[in-house]
């Protein structure tokens, strides 16, 4: 399947200034696959994983003087170590702290030796390096599947290209309905990269929901490697209680009687170090940037896959769950979750972006906006709203009060306007934060 991060992986690839990359993001999100893909491009390619082979952390135990490390390392590969047409890959490198702390050795003394590496839990490991690899580390951060990346993978990369370059207001449009089909699909499986190549391959939307099981077990084995600082009965608890919370503020006396509010506060914030979670913070958005006005003890909080919400969530497929728009992309939390993944999917994938929304701050009013983001110099509310139709009143209040140019909503409707507040269907919302993101 095509990730639309390869082609950064590519830029870094042929860049005379690159440093050494360190590719961040949450288990199971394609990070191997995606390197292994770009060490097709290289003449000689040496991967090493430090879990499925712990002796290779005794080579990081004494010096870590990178022509010291190399000569070692293709001793025990068996293989040549060239600059410029070697890759070398570390993977699951949290598992050996000497090795991250080796990587910027790597870029000072071996600028011309591509080294890449990749971890599923960095985050923990980083936290307890001081200063880490400061100005010789490049990053670039990974996510489940986007629709975009899901509709490519299944065929219909020309059909959502033309309708977002026509952007036709036809709701009756045949490439507009095939489009919406399959976001509805996408609501259903989610973006991580096994269940869409099960689906891709075979159709098999409850063969799908099996490997989503499958993952949710596994996730949740894993909570038992965060033990040291949190127990992993704690993590489900609390990961359980941001599905069942989500479309809302997050309330941790709502996560279980017998937690205390600093015990749910520590889960909560493992599981989005581990990327497994997303924090969405209230902010005024008066000005730029967002997170100056934010208010860090007013958030949301909403699991890193729709799909695994929908499992976690009771969904059961049924003939009505796949044909009825009232089921499944009806879900106003789901919807509301899909939307923020996607922004999350299509921002620079250098840094680790930051989710926002906005709640009228007046006693009485219920006026809320599920989005604001950053395009270019303007701040702009994006409003989610989960079937065709739905008041817009909040969206219009933001931007009655703010010095906003336009507004977003986002649905199932096709391309349109009303106004200053301007309709982007569900699928291509991520093809619009690329855009003013970027330029």
């Amino acid at each position: 399947m095509q990730r639309l991060v390869e082609h950064e992986l590519t830029a870094w690839q042929l860049s005379e200034e690159r440093k050494v990359l360190l590719v961040r993001g949450a288990r199971q999100v394609g990070k191997t696959w995606s390197i292994r893909n770009l060490g097709r491009s290289f003449d000689l390619f040496l991967e090493f994983n430090f879990e499925e082979d712990p002796n290779l952390s005794g080579f990081f135990n004494g010096r870590l003087e990178p022509h010291f490390l190399c000569e070692r390392l293709s001793a025990y590969a068996g293989k040549s170590i060239v600059p410029g047409k070697t890759l070398i890959f570390l993977d699951e490198i949290q598992a050996c702290p000497n090795a991250l702390r080796a990587l910027r050795f790597f870029h000072e003394k071996m600028p011309e030796l591509h080294v890449v590496a990749a971890g599923s839990l960095l985050e923990f490991a980083l936290a307890e390096i001081s200063s880490f690899g400061v100005g010789r580390i490049e990053y670039r951060h990974m996510y489940p599947l986007s629709i975009r990346e899901f509709v490519i993978a299944c065929g219909y990369e020309g059909a959502l290209e033309l309708v977002c370059r026509e952007q036709t207001h036809d709701g009756d449009n045949a490439l507009h309905g095939q489009l919406i089909d399959l976001t509805r699909v996408y609501m259903m499986i989610g973006g991580f990269p096994e269940v869409v190549q099960h689906y891709v391959s075979k159709r098999d939307l409850p063969g799908c929901m099996l490997l989503l099981d499958d993952l949710l077990t596994t996730l949740k084995s894993d909570f038992s490697k965060y033990r040291k600082r949190v127990p992993a009965n704690r993590l489900i608890s609390v990961f359980e209680s941001i599905a069942a919370q989500a479309g809302g503020k997050f309330v941790y006396s709502r996560v279980a009687n017998d937690l205390r509010s600093e015990q749910v506060r520590d889960a909560a914030e493992l599981l989005v170090l581990s990327g497994l979670a997303y924090r969405i913070l209230h902010t005024s958005a008066q000005s730029l940037p967002l997170g100056a006005q934010a208010n860090h003890r007013r958030f949301k909080m909403v699991p890193c896959d729709v799909g695994l919400y929908q499992r976690i969530s009771g969904l059961r497929l049924s003939e009505d769950v796949i044909k009825d728009d009232k089921t499944v992309v009806n879900s106003g939390p789901a919807a509301e979750l899909l939307a923020g993944t996607e922004l999350l999917a299509s921002s620079p994938p250098r840094t680790r972006p930051e989710l926002f929304y906005w709640h009228r701050e007046s006693r009485g009013s219920n006026a809320e906006v599920d989005y604001v983001v950053q395009a270019r110099s303007d701040i702009v509310p994006v409003e989610v709203k989960a079937g065709r139709r739905g008041s817009m009143r909040s969206l219009r209040m933001f931007l009655e009060s703010h010095q906003s140019s336009y507004g977003i909503r986002t649905s199932l409707e096709p391309f349109s306007e009303y106004g200053d507040i301007r309709v982007i269907p569900l699928y291509a919302l991520g093809a619009w934060m690329n855009l003013v993101s970027n330029a």
